[in-house]
């Protein structure tokens, strides 16, 4: 028998989001709607399935926004079952269980899985997946990512530290964030943040046609649950003629669709692979330091960038690494030169990024009170927005969610 308990929500309006939980589980079901608490805006039910049936959604006489399924040792039926719904009626979907089986996770997003969380779930990050499909299922959006192009307008200037502490700080905000090492050769990402990887971005670009989501979360290595890094291993060397425009292509789409925030780390050169990753970038960061020879090679990329790569308006940015306001080359000279508004500026902190990249500690775990380390904060503060700023992670995932 099918067993459906409405949970009623005291603040939930005409505009509350109906969220399904299903389980085969009671206790599951129960640790799962308590989870849910918080989430005074969604009106939840549960179904606790005790039949034959394995389709979440049979028999049911409106179909909820929202379906967060728990998986039992009848995944392939339960998920077989929700592919045999067209997709345009199948709500968006989260899974949680005992997802160790590659192919249970596979299956999982074949049937439009927007996150799967294996067990134990915790509830925190339960509550941002909640949030972040909930909010798509609001505003009507398809949830692409945003991709971010981060380049040194002269070597050492700092880039790829800004790319690590970037893509750290926004994966802290609860957003799924990959950090791509694309400097094929001297790419230094997997040491900044202490993790070994066991496949290469060699091995993604040349499978990419056959990859989804879920496989390309299992070639990254994993900082944290909510940033995963994907960049090349100690000893191999890669020619950027091996890869295929179309291959990168292929990498950077998949990405958008998979994560909210992709974070590029370019080399210091202009290719075919650093050619599109800045022209598909939403926003550009060239990185210098206060010096004539940074500032001319600065010049020229921007000038680059402008005229061969289309790269206009509020999409390009200028970061001062280590800024000196009594550097004989000023914010001024810079600003004049490069026309592109007010550079922003990270403090002179050589010890403790020093420090942190010896020990492959990001700076938000590492420091975070350091200058430098609120420097980088405020930039993702501007690409996330201002929003963020003001409240703590629930308000953060639902504020729009749950505003009026």
């Amino acid at each position: 028998m099918l067993n459906t308990a409405e949970v009623p929500t005291p603040t939930a309006s005409r505009q509350a989001l109906r969220m399904l939980i299903s389980s085969r589980d009671a206790a599951a079901l129960a640790r799962l709607k308590a989870m849910t608490q918080p989430l005074a805006g969604l009106q939840v039910s549960t179904r606790l399935v005790s039949n034959g049936h394995t389709d979440p959604l049979y028999g049911l006489e409106q179909t909820p926004d929202l379906l967060l399924l728990h998986v039992s040792q009848l995944w392939r039926e339960e998920l077989g079952a929700l592919q045999q719904h067209p997709a345009q009626q199948r709500p968006p979907l989260l899974v949680c269980g005992p997802l160790e089986d590659r192919d249970c996770m596979r299956l999982a997003m074949q049937a439009g899985a927007r996150d799967f969380l294996p067990e134990p779930v915790a509830a925190q990050e339960l509550l941002a997946a909640i949030g972040r499909v909930s909010l798509e299922a609001r505003d009507g959006q398809a949830g692409g990512g945003k991709l971010i192009a981060i380049m040194n307008a002269k070597g050492g200037s700092g880039a790829t530290m800004l790319a690590c502490n970037l893509a750290h700080t926004l994966s802290a905000h609860g957003r799924r964030t990959l950090l791509l090492d694309l400097d094929l050769q001297f790419g230094s990402v997997a040491h900044c943040l202490d993790v070994h990887p066991a496949h290469s971005h060699m091995e993604v670009l040349q499978r990419i046609d056959d990859l989804d989501g879920v496989a390309l979360h299992g070639f990254c290595s994993h900082f944290s649950p909510t940033l995963d890094v994907l960049g090349g291993r100690a000893g191999e060397l890669c020619l950027t003629q091996d890869v295929q425009l179309e291959q990168l292509e292929g990498l950077l789409a998949l990405a958008r669709t998979t994560y909210d925030w992709v974070v590029i780390d370019l080399p210091r050169q202009i290719d075919h692979l650093t050619g599109i990753s800045l022209e598909q970038a939403d926003q550009v960061y060239v990185v210098l330091q206060q010096s004539l020879s940074h500032l001319k090679d600065a010049a020229r990329l921007v000038r680059i960038m402008r005229e061969d790569l289309g790269i206009h308006g509020d999409r390009l940015h200028v970061v001062v690494n280590r800024y000196d306001k009594s550097a004989p080359v000023s914010l001024k000279d810079i600003t004049d030169a490069l026309h592109c508004g007010e550079p922003q500026r990270l403090p002179n902190d050589y010890a403790v990024i020093n420090e942190s990249q010896n020990t492959g500690v990001p700076l938000g775990l590492h420091a975070p009170r350091a200058a430098l380390t609120q420097g980088i904060r405020q930039l993702s503060l501007g690409l996330i927005g201002h929003e963020a700023a003001e409240s703590g992670l629930l308000k953060r995932t639902f504020g729009r969610l749950f505003r009026g």
